[in-house]
């Protein structure tokens, strides 16, 4: 029945895109002039005059005379810019997608609601400190007054059937609580759903015991397999580079740093550029739609940064022992386009919500799983971010990190002094290395979250001996109070790492922006010369036809994944193809649900006889010749497909697609364009989607891009216009000093009460 109903749903859904490419069209072009027009600046809810400067990109600086106007004319930038983006985002912390793309969601809407990322939100609400508060009432504002009074609304709006709904500060805090999602759900989900295979205790010590030292190698797609991933990845911050370099090390002498997050590729994509003053806040950097502060960026005297520290900060519990009494329920309607409303029962305990009752898991809901987050524990984590948004040292720095409950961050620092460090954010519950070990733990085994650890007992590292500060995911050195089971590899932070030092102590910033492209990956490097070795070591390499040849470019490859390499593609092929006989479906789930597959392949290579890996390399050279010849090259396997989200509708997408291209980069390479396995032509769907570089000695020193552009308008001409700039590794300058905005920005917006 769920099949059926997703196949009507999907059908409905396509018939509904085939209607409006017959009624309505795609938006005309519009030009900056035309976008900037449709700005209601008359009659705007602030105190006094605020004046927003352009530039050419549609990347806005606000000049403020209050907080509480910039707050509202941040609102309405990001309304200007991003408001069915924002919309959508709503919706899905809300879980109600199905009120907009009908019964294909309902089992998604469900799961949504369980998850329930407004569980903390009205206490969060009455935590907020007063400033906090007005901060994020006056973006609020600004928010619903452009919604009242934009003159058109965007095309999704009536393409999804989305109404003019005013906005409220919970909307917000409930959005932020989805970009808070835990990374290590996609793992354990999957995981639970193979627990009392045959060897799965074996298996289990095995993935733990590569998950906590982080493997020497990098990770395929996180959750590949998983529907929960795909729901999360558009919002959820999990990957990411960062890295900053001290004053001694820079060629500029000044500090650097560089950042470059991860996430979902799409256009609009996750990430907007501003700049911004008032009387206290004067920065420029990267935010995310409909949430009111600098997520990575800097200020006239610091510099800042992070990925995410795939901090274990969720527990699953095995509550089929719990009396009846200690589950209580709560009934909802879940409404549906096209379809009769469903009634949904979502059942809680005192160790949070029962999500084995969601049938999109796929777990057994007669073994009840309930998940304790800490997201859903009251927390500031915007006015922490706006803590580090006005910080002018180290110290206020690590005071916004302590307020950082979730998701679990490492953030990078740089100052104006020379100074670089990095420091632990995450509010985690004591564990021992026990507990956090456990897949899955018993209901009375919960007293280690009486006890809660934040950011001011985590690792911080100040003033690093090297001179830079390095973080990509990896597994933190030091792991005094236990933080997680499965981190990415470290081939990332190593790669960075060695680059800096390449550097000899003059480090530019053309330098950080050449790292940030890199395309170089160690352990597919090393994969493909042991393959190498265990067929020459088996006499098994070919003699002459094209098998001899993908033989000779596996023995050739350097490791670097360009878009023109043959021998990364050849090695791509034969890996999965070699993957697919060596192992069973089972262990491929197992490996596959965690950042390190291939540094777990490759232990298995180096801990198995020849004869016995040896047949099924050969069997996987055989069935790799075909599609290489079909490929060609990496590029021609492996794309770079930027478009709308409505582009993934079958046969009426293709008219929101911006780019179909040649792809460099990889799962684990630093330029991280990471792909779903499989031996056919495929999109990147997650990696690299804007990157930072600031020199700290000139206060107009910042670059930024973004792979795709700023306006999130269909048709606009701002639209997709940063894409040839990603593409030939150019950025924007967006100063800090006003009169260098005034000359570079030479559109305006003059906000009026």
């Amino acid at each position: 029945m769920a099949l059926i109903r997703n196949v009507t749903g999907l059908a409905l859904l396509t018939a509904h895109f085939a209607a409006r490419a017959a009624t309505e069209k795609r938006p005309r072009p519009r030009s900056l002039r035309e976008r900037l027009d449709m700005f209601p600046a008359r009659g705007a809810p602030v105190e006094r005059p605020v004046d927003i400067r352009w530039n050419a990109h549609q990347v806005p600086f606000i000049d403020a005379a209050s907080d509480a106007d910039l707050a509202t004319a941040l609102g309405l930038v990001h309304a200007h810019l991003r408001m069915a983006q924002m919309e959508i985002l709503r919706r899905l912390s809300q879980g109600r997608l199905s009120e907009s793309v009908g019964p294909v969601a309902l089992d998604l809407d469900h799961l949504l609601r369980i998850l329930d990322f407004g569980r903390a939100v009205p206490a969060m609400l009455d935590r907020l400190p007063p400033d906090t508060r007005q901060w994020l009432e006056a973006y609020v504002r600004g928010i619903n007054h452009y919604l009242r009074h934009m003159p058109e609304l965007p095309h999704e709006f009536g393409v999804l059937k989305l109404e003019r709904e005013p906005w409220s500060a919970a909307d917000v805090l409930r959005i932020g609580r989805l970009a808070a999602a835990d990374v290590n759900w996609i793992v354990w989900v999957q995981l639970l759903g193979l627990r009392g295979r045959r060897g799965w205790p074996a298996l289990w010590s095995r993935l733990v015991g590569n998950g906590m030292t982080g493997g020497p190698g990098p990770a395929a797609a996180p959750g590949m397999q998983s529907l929960l991933a795909a729901v999360l990845r558009p919002a959820a911050r999990w990957g990411s580079n960062s890295v900053a370099v001290s004053a001694r090390r820079s060629a500029t002498g000044g500090a650097l740093i560089a950042s470059d997050p991860h996430l979902a590729i799409h256009l609009p994509g996750p990430w907007l550029i501003a700049g911004c003053r008032s009387p206290t806040y004067h920065a420029v950097g990267l935010m995310a739609p409909a949430l009111p502060f600098i997520a990575i960026g800097r200020n006239p005297r610091i510099a800042w940064g992070g990925t995410n520290l795939h901090a274990a900060s969720s527990d699953f519990y095995d509550v089929s022992d719990l009396p009846p009494e200690a589950i209580t329920e709560r009934r909802e309607v879940i409404k549906a386009r096209w379809w009769p409303d469903r009634p949904a029962v979502l059942r809680d305990t005192a160790l949070g919500p029962i999500i084995s009752d969601a049938r999109l898991l796929g777990l057994d809901s007669r073994k009840p799983v309930a998940l304790r987050w800490i997201g859903h524990r009251p927390s500031d984590e915007l006015g922490a971010m706006l803590r580090i948004n006005r910080a002018r040292n180290w110290d206020e720095f690590r005071a916004g990190v302590d307020g950082i409950a979730a998701p679990g961050q490492t953030m990078v620092y740089a100052d104006v002094t020379g100074r670089v460090g990095r420091a632990t954010a995450a509010h985690l519950p004591r564990r021992g290395d026990e507990q956090l070990k456990k897949l899955l733990l018993e209901s009375r085994d919960s007293g280690h979250w009486r006890h809660l650890v934040s950011g001011k007992d985590l690792p911080a590292q100040p003033d690093p001996p090297e001179g830079f500060a390095v973080s990509a995911n990896e597994r933190p050195d030091d792991m005094a109070v236990p933080l997680g089971v499965f981190f990415s590899p470290p081939d990332r932070a190593h790669r960075l790492s060695a680059l800096i030092r390449a550097q000899g102590g003059q480090a530019a910033p053309e330098d950080l922006k050449e790292a940030l492209a890199d395309v170089y990956e160690a352990t597919s490097h090393e994969l493909c010369q042991q393959f190498s070795r265990t067929l020459r070591a088996a006499s098994a390499v070919p003699d002459a036809g094209a098998a001899a040849r993908l033989a000779a470019l596996l023995a050739e490859w350097d490791g670097r994944y360009d878009a023109g390499s043959e021998g990364a593609l050849a090695f791509e092929l034969v890996f999965q193809n070699f993957v697919r006989r060596f192992y069973g479906k089972d262990r491929r789930r197992a490996y596959w649900a965690t950042w390190t597959p291939r540094s777990l392949v490759l232990e298995d290579l180096l801990n198995s006889e020849t004869d016995i890996v040896a047949p099924a390399l050969r069997g996987a050279l055989r069935r790799s010749v075909r599609p290489f010849a079909r490929f060609a090259n990496w590029g021609g396997m492996h794309r770079l497909r930027l478009g709308h989200p409505f582009g993934f509708v079958p046969i009426f997408g293709r008219r929101y697609i911006v780019s179909d291209a040649p792809a460099d980069g990889g799962d684990e390479t630093l330029n991280k364009t990471a792909h779903r396995p499989g031996l056919r032509r495929h999109a990147a769907y997650y990696g690299s989607g804007a990157r930072h570089v600031s020199d700290l000695s000139d206060p107009d020193h910042n670059e930024f891009v973004l792979l795709g552009g700023q306006d999130g308008w269909l048709g606009s001409a701002n639209h997709a216009d940063q894409l040839p700039l990603w593409q030939q590794g150019q950025y924007l300058r967006i100063p800090l000093r006003l009169t260098t905005v005034h000359e570079r920005f030479p559109y305006r917006t003059h906000l009026l009460p």
